[in-house]
């Protein structure tokens, strides 16, 4: 089932998340309906803030961007995911969310990084990964810390962009997939 994507401004998409066990009431459906969500967005990740629930999961679809050589990409869920080392050298790279539809800008991130993390089927793992496959997993992690993109851009990008995002906080933003605006 595709969910709406919470906007920008709403509440959750800065809440710390809490840890889920196996046990979690519908777990093998929230992961179906996040896929299903992130593909209608034509999204290559997505984080649970980002369907409006304070919880430790992303996935990332990376397949997508290496049309040429799918082998390079991964499909992977992530649950309960700790990040332990971000190294290598800063790159900028253009990003994009979909909470924040049609805003992208460069972010500078470190090319490297060493996560643990348990899978759909609660399976740990401890992996490294580069370039855009670790450029989209710190971009969900970040999700799940409570951070957005727009956070770790330089101050005169950001001034430049505060009409557009207060524009996506007030729902005056169209997007090709439902979306849903925090009215307190």
């Amino acid at each position: 089932m595709v969910l709406p994507i919470i906007a920008y401004g709403h509440p959750v998409l800065k809440k710390q998340t809490e840890q889920i066990d196996k046990d979690l009431d519908g777990l093998n459906d929230l992961i179906q309906n996040m896929w299903d969500t992130m593909y209608n967005a034509n999204g290559v990740g997505l984080a649970a803030p980002q369907i409006g629930k304070a919880i430790r999961i992303f996935m990332v679809d990376t397949i997508q961007v290496f049309e040429e050589e799918p082998s390079k990409g991964i499909k992977k869920v992530f649950i309960n995911a700790q990040m332990i080392d971000e190294s290598g050298k800063p790159w900028h790279y253009e990003e994009g969310c979909l909470s924040i539809p049609h805003i992208r800008a460069d972010v500078e991130r470190l090319s490297t990084i060493r996560i643990k993390y348990l899978d759909e089927n609660f399976t740990e793992h401890e992996d490294s990964f580069d370039g855009v496959n670790a450029r989209v997993i710190q971009h969900e992690y970040d999700h799940v810390e409570g951070k957005l993109f727009t956070e770790k851009l330089k101050p005169l990008k950001k001034r430049m962009l505060k009409r557009k995002l207060e524009a996506i906080r007030k729902g005056a933003v169209k997007a090709d997939y439902r979306m849903k605006f925090y009215r307190p």
